[in-house]
């Protein structure tokens, strides 16, 4: 069987990682030179290819090689005759097979995308050698509760995608959701697909490079139920008008259609939902205009306040607030919304980057958006953090308002059927309870102390209201959260709302996208840091002329510390602790001294942690630790969360006897 060049090419990369991988290029030199000194005869000048093959496999290089390799033979003819055989997807990163069951009483889109070019930032990019670390792209796609992920490409000029993603397409309601939906019925289907490309730098850090939302419905007016599409990708936040690359793609149905509809239907169907959009929106911004006026007439001053009605996506696009919260369901991912709450805190908090001077940036990121990058502003994660709240059930709203020294910031504020107000920090995990502070009670009557670091609030608002503050004093502290009271919280019409925000009223924003399992094994990275952290600490302290002994079993009983520390992070709960207390007390014998310093971080990265850890003096003096019978320990547990977030912990230990 012959393969293609690019294939054969493929296979040879392939073949070479794994050789580098085993080192079988360094035994089998350490293995030639042994054979030349023990079996080569003094008269004899060169050694043959089956001398040096029998001495490879009498000292099992080539078994060790084989067995590597893992083989997967298919049944090609059994798989096309019967429809229900799973499809398998092999993966160039893995051995395993991916495997998705092909429903035959359901349509599907295949999508294709067939290479990238014109990607002219790294026009200067060189070519990555095998094996080499590099910068790559990743595109993420998400349709009608379906989420995909490419295989990582190098980031390049003309980036090397070739993936297949098969989108199943279909109707949950009016009782078709057993039927095949023929062209008529997926014109109807009006959700998009949301394309979101990313780029992972040499360390791990990611970027959002470019999000884009594809009208898939020109296929079924294409012949053959098939079309070629060329995709323009523009920029993000202050490069929403600058194109940073184009995609070729590939849209087929399957099975292919019976009958197609005519262009000129798909268009005029386009075109009317277009219009009707856009007359929603424009009724919407008219009222909101409206009310806004009111508004500023209960008193002037509120024109100060931060009543944020609108704001702009990633793709500079003016949205009402209320269509970035909705409803969210973890399934079995997340059990407790406190769980949720310290998930949405272990993403990571970048605020928007800006070019140059000027302030902070605006820019708040569709779901999709923000769980591929795995981290964005404080906007990001309260709206995150909101929609998973309502979903278990909560009446929950988005606050807007400013922390100390007037910066701009959005929490969380929950409603309890007894009147509880609780404010949830999404940042930090952290709630608080607000008890309003009377200010025309006399100075001497004892007033709540508040423990949160809000200062002033200017609106709230969730997937079905909008209430802005027109209370006398925006200050959070001595806020009536009565949000019945139209005298203290100005409301939105609900059905305006609806009409631009509600779930099908409007083609700006699809449905939110479901929260994908982690694919970090916890185990084997908490090992992986904690050989590396050894490493690192060595060094160091072999730098200051140092010796490092470890002490395992100290190390092994640090970890009921960890767990308890990530315990009461998510609960708000303390426990294990006596337990741990006494272990340590056993383990240290007396006239020795025991020093601990715990950590906590969101990344994986070890070098990074090390040296955040060496900015701690209490952290330094254990590493830096010097005496008579030093022993060091270190423990790190990772701790996973849906979207391969993690809370990584780690306890930096020592003991010694102390010498007056």
């Amino acid at each position: 069987m012959s393969l293609p060049p690019e294939k054969a090419s493929e296979l040879k990369q392939l073949i070479h990682q794994q050789l580098s991988k085993m080192d079988v290029h360094g035994r089998i030199r350490e293995i030639l030179a042994e054979t030349i000194r023990e079996e080569l005869a003094p008269d004899q000048q060169q050694l043959s290819t089956e001398d040096l093959i029998k001495a490879l496999r009498r000292r099992g290089i080539i078994d060790d090689v084989m067995k590597e390799l893992n083989f997967v033979t298919d049944n090609v003819d059994q798989e096309l005759s019967s429809p229900k055989q799973p499809v398998c997807f092999t993966d160039r990163q893995s051995t395993l097979l991916k495997k998705t069951n092909i429903d035959p009483t359901r349509r599907y889109l295949y999508l294709q995308v067939l290479g990238g070019k014109a990607f002219l930032e790294h026009l200067q990019e060189p070519e990555p050698l095998p094996g080499q670390i590099c910068s790559t792209f990743t595109l993420c796609l998400h349709f009608r509760n379906q989420r995909f992920r490419s295989k990582p490409v190098p980031c390049a000029c003309e980036p090397d995608f070739h993936d297949g993603f098969l989108l199943e397409v279909h109707r949950e309601s009016l009782g078709d959701g057993t039927r095949m939906a023929d062209s008529t019925t997926m014109l109807s289907i009006s959700d998009p697909i949301h394309m979101v490309l990313i780029k992972t730098d040499i360390f791990g850090e990611t970027t959002l490079v470019a999000s884009y939302f594809l009208e898939w419905r020109s296929v079924l007016g294409s012949e053959n139920g098939v079309t070629n599409l060329t995709v323009e990708l523009m920029g993000v936040g202050t490069e929403s008008k600058v194109s940073v690359g184009i995609l070729n793609i590939k849209l087929e149905m399957y099975p292919p259609l019976n009958q197609t509809l005519s262009q000129e239907v798909v268009n005029t169907q386009l075109a009317l939902e277009r219009q009707k959009t856009a007359e929603k929106e424009r009724l919407f911004l008219v009222y909101a205009k409206q009310w806004w006026r009111e508004y500023l007439q209960i008193r002037p001053s509120h024109n100060s306040r931060l009543v944020k009605i609108f704001a702009q996506d990633e793709n500079g696009i003016n949205r009402p607030v209320c269509s970035f919260v909705k409803p969210l369901r973890a399934g079995r991912l997340l059990d407790t919304p406190r769980q949720a709450a310290r998930f949405v805190n272990v993403l990571g908090y970048e605020r928007a980057p800006v070019i140059g001077g000027g302030g902070k940036q605006e820019q708040w990121c569709t779901l999709l958006a923000f769980l591929c990058r795995n981290k964005g502003d404080c906007e990001d994660h309260a709206n995150l953090l909101c929609s998973l709240l309502l979903g278990y059930g909560l009446e929950a709203f988005v606050c807007v308002g400013t922390k100390a020294k007037g910066v701009p910031h959005a929490w969380v504020m929950t409603c309890g059927t007894d009147g509880t107000i609780t404010f949830w920090e999404s940042l930090t995990g952290h709630r608080y309870i607000h008890k309003s502070v009377n200010p025309d009670e006399p100075p001497v009557a004892e007033q709540p102390k508040p423990l949160y670091p809000y200062r002033t609030i200017g609106c709230v608002f969730n997937h079905q209201m909008f209430l802005g503050n027109c209370q006398p004093s925006d200050s959070v502290e001595i806020c009536v959260f009565d949000l019945n009271d139209e005298s203290k919280w100005k409301p939105m019409s609900e059905e305006a709302i609806k009409s631009v925000c509600a779930p099908g009223a409007t083609t700006s924003l699809p449905p939110f996208p479901p929260l994908c399992a982690s694919t970090i094994d916890a185990s084997v990275t908490s090992n992986e840091i904690e050989m590396q952290l050894r490493l690192l600490v060595s060094e160091h302290r072999k730098d200051l002329g140092l010796t490092t002994v470890w002490e395992d079993q100290l190390s092994y009983l640090l970890s009921p510390a960890l767990a308890s520390y990530e315990f009461e992070r998510t609960t708000s709960i303390s426990a294990g602790n006596e337990e741990f207390q006494d272990a340590i007390r056993r383990a240290v014998p007396d006239g020795h001294t025991f020093k601990g310093f715990p950590i906590h971080f969101v990344y994986r990265n070890a070098r990074r942690a090390f040296a955040t850890c060496l900015r701690s003096p209490f952290c330094e003096e254990i590493i830096c630790c010097r005496g008579d019978q030093v022993r060091l320990a270190v423990r790190v547990r990772v701790f996973t969360y849906p979207e391969s977030a993690c809370a990584v912990w780690i306890m930096f230990a020592c003991k010694y006897r102390s010498v007056l």
